[in-house]
C-alpha cells in the first residue's frame, strides 16, 4: 500500500517538474517578473515602487540616495524597463556645472565679499538691516546652495547683532531727569525696561535668523540652477515630452520665477518686520554695527585674481545661459552648444585650467635673473576641493526621479492615474493649481524638497488634462516652500541653532509665509506666466492619452 502510494507521490513530482520545469531553471532575477506578471498590471508594478521610495524617502530609513537607486533593481525585476542610463541626463551636468561655479566662488570667498560689500550700502538701522540680509542671501542663493548661503550669513548677522545688543543696555548708573521715579520704585523701574529691552532684542534676533534662512530658501526658486527641484522639472519635462522645443531652459525659468521671488520676498520682509520690531534703536551704537562689517570687510584685503577670475567666468556663464536661446531673438544656441548643462560644464572646466596667481607674482614665472621658476601656482580649483564638497547624492536623487517619469510612462500608470483623476475638470484650473500647491508644500515640510518633486512631478505632467506647466511650476516652487519646522531644509536647521528659536516661532512664522508664497506663485502663473508658456492652449508636445482634443483655460 506504502509502495503504491510512494509510486503516486513520485509520479506526481514529475508530472510537476515537467510542468513547471521552466521556473525551475530561472533565476529568481527572472522569477519574480513572471509573478509580477501574473498577479499584478504593469502600473500596479510601478505604483508599488513608487508607494514603496515614498515611504523609504519620508522615514529615511536608508540614506535618500540610496532609496533613489530602487529603479535600478525594481524596474527589471517587474518586467517595466532598465532604467540605468536615466541616471546621467542633461539636467544632471547642468547641476554639476553649476555646483563647480558654486565651489569656485565659495573656496576663494568672493560670496562674503559681495555680502559685506552690500550689508554696508545698505546701513543696519533694523529694518534696513533685515532687508540688506535678506537682499543679499536671496541673491547669493541663485548661485550657490541656500545651506552654503545661511551658513555664511548667520554668523555675520551675529555679530553685527552683539554689537547692536549694545546699545540697548540700560546701565547700572541710569537716570531719567525727563521721567524722575521714587528711590524705592528705581530699581523695580530699571530693570522693568531692561526686561522689556531684552525681550525686543530677542526678537530681532529671532526675525533677522528667520529673514537669513527664509530668503536662502527664496532665492533659490529663481534661478534653473539655483535648487535642485527646478532641475528635476526640467529634466522631467524633457523625459516626458522630448518635443517640447526647450520650453524650460535658464532665460524662460528666470522671467518667470525671479519676479515671483522678488514679490515674496518683499512680503516675507513686511511679514518679519511686524513681527520683529517695534523698538528704537541707539545711533551711536549703529555706528558701531557698522564698524564691525566695515572691519570684517577689510580682513579680506584687496579683491585677489583669483577672486577677479572666479568673477569673471561665474558673469560670463550667467550672460552665456541668458543669450543662448532668449526666445524674443535668434540666441547663439544654434550655432554652438544646444545644452544649458553643455554651457556650464566648459566654463566650469576654465577652474581646472587658469591658475590662482598672475605670472610674475608668488614665486610663478621669472626671478631677477631671467631664470625660469617651476613652482606655478594650483589652478582656481582641483579635484580634492570638488570631491570634498560636491553632494554627489544629489546627482542620484536626480537620477531617481528621472526612473521614476520613465517607469510612469513605460508602464502607462501616468495614464491610469489621469483616467482617475478625470473628476478634477468639473474644478477650474486655478483651484486644481492652488489645492496641488497646498498638498506639494505641506508634504515638504516632512520630506526633502528633491523627493517631494521627484514622486509629484511625473504624476502631475501626465494626469491632469490642462497645460502640464501650469500645475508642474507652481508645484516645483511650492516644493522649495519649508519654512515651518527646524527639520524641514538644513537652512531652518542651521537658523534654529543660531537665532534662539523655539520650534513654535518657526511655525508661527513659517505658517504665513508659506501661504505668501503659494499665493504669490499662483499670483505669477495666472499673470505673466500665462502669457510667457502660452498656458491658453494645450501644448501640441504634451503626449496624450485620448484623441488629441484642444483644451483651454477657461
Amino acid at each position: 500500500m506504502s509502495t503504491t502510494k510512494d509510486n503516486k507521490t513520485s509520479l506526481s513530482k514529475a508530472k510537476f517538474h515537467q510542468r513547471h520545469s521552466h521556473l525551475i531553471t530561472l533565476s529568481p532575477q527572472q522569477v519574480l517578473p513572471k509573478c509580477f506578471h501574473g498577479i499584478l498590471w504593469p502600473e500596479a508594478r510601478c505604483g508599488f515602487a513608487i508607494i514603496l521610495m515614498a515611504l523609504y524617502w519620508c522615514t529615511e530609513c536608508m540614506p535618500l540616495a540610496v532609496t533613489a537607486l530602487l529603479p535600478v533593481v525594481l524596474f527589471p525585476m517587474m518586467g517595466i524597463m532598465k532604467v540605468c542610463v536615466e541616471y546621467l541626463k542633461d539636467s544632471n551636468m547642468l547641476f554639476i556645472g553649476g555646483l563647480l561655479v558654486a565651489i569656485a566662488v565659495e573656496n576663494w570667498n568672493l560670496h562674503k565679499r559681495i555680502a559685506l560689500r552690500v550689508l554696508l550700502l545698505v546701513g543696519v538701522r533694523p529694518a534696513l538691516l533685515m532687508m540688506g540680509f535678506m537682499i543679499v542671501s536671496a541673491f547669493l542663493s541663485m548661485w550657490i546652495s541656500n545651506t552654503a548661503t545661511t551658513a555664511m550669513m548667520l554668523p555675520i548677522a551675529q555679530a553685527v547683532l552683539q554689537q547692536l545688543s549694545l546699545g540697548w543696555h540700560i546701565p547700572s548708573n541710569y537716570k531719567s531727569d525727563e521721567h524722575p521715579v521714587p528711590e524705592w520704585n528705581a530699581d523695580t523701574n530699571l530693570e522693568r525696561r531692561a526686561k522689556a529691552r531684552e525681550e525686543k532684542y530677542t526678537l530681532l534676533t529671532k526675525g533677522m535668523s528667520l529673514s537669513v534662512c527664509y530668503s536662502a530658501s527664496i532665492g533659490g526658486t529663481a534661478t534653473l540652477t539655483g535648487t535642485t527641484p527646478n532641475l528635476i522639472l526640467k529634466g522631467q519635462v524633457d523625459k516626458i515630452f522630448p518635443k517640447n522645443g526647450g520650453v524650460i531652459n535658464f532665460a524662460s525659468w528666470f522671467g518667470f520665477a525671479c519676479p515671483n521671488m522678488l514679490i515674496m520676498l518683499v512680503f516675507s520682509w513686511l511679514w518679519l518686520i511686524k513681527k520683529s520690531f517695534g523698538c528704537g534703536m541707539n545711533k551711536d551704537r549703529d555706528k558701531e554695527a557698522y564698524k564691525v562689517m566695515k572691519e570684517e570687510y577689510k580682513k579680506l584685503g584687496r579683491m585677489t585674481f583669483a577672486e577677479g577670475a572666479v568673477l569673471t567666468i561665474f558673469t560670463l556663464l550667467v550672460i552665456l545661459w541668458f543669450t543662448r536661446e532668449p526666445g524674443f531673438v535668434d540666441g547663439w544656441a544654434t550655432v554652438l552648444f544646444n545644452k544649458d548643462g553643455t554651457v556650464a560644464i566648459f566654463m566650469s572646466m576654465l577652474f581646472f585650467v587658469i591658475p590662482s596667481q598672475l605670472p610674475g607674482s608668488g614665486g610663478y614665472g621669472y626671478d631677477a635673473e631671467g631664470e625660469s621658476r617651476t613652482n606655478a601656482p594650483p589652478t582656481l580649483l582641483n579635484w580634492q576641493i570638488v570631491h570634498e564638497r560636491m553632494p554627489w547624492n544629489i546627482i542620484l536623487l536626480l537620477g531617481g526621479g528621472f526612473a521614476l517619469a520613465a517607469g510612469s510612462e513605460e508602464s502607462h500608470l501616468s495614464d491610469w492615474l489621469g483616467a482617475q483623476l478625470a473628476p478634477l475638470k468639473s474644478i477650474p484650473p486655478f483651484a486644481i493649481s492652488l489645492l496641488l500647491s497646498l498638498l506639494v508644500a505641506t508634504f515638504t515640510e516632512c520630506s526633502s524638497n528633491t523627493a517631494t518633486t521627484t514622486l509629484f512631478l511625473p504624476i502631475l505632467a501626465t494626469a491632469i488634462k490642462i497645460h502640464p506647466l501650469y500645475v508642474m511650476l507652481p508645484c516645483t516652487i511650492a516644493a522649495s516652500l519649508a519654512f515651518m519646522l527646524p527639520v524641514a531644509t538644513p537652512p531652518n536647521a542651521i537658523a534654529f541653532s543660531f537665532g534662539k528659536l523655539k520650534v513654535i516661532d518657526m511655525v508661527k512664522a513659517g505658517f504665513m509665509l508659506n501661504l505668501i508664497g503659494i499665493l504669490c506663485i499662483n499670483l505669477g502663473i495666472n499673470t505673466w506666466g500665462y502669457s510667457m508658456f502660452q498656458m491658453h492652449t494645450f501644448p501640441d508636445w504634451k503626449i496624450t492619452t485620448t484623441a488629441g482634443e484642444n483644451v483651454t483655460l477657461k
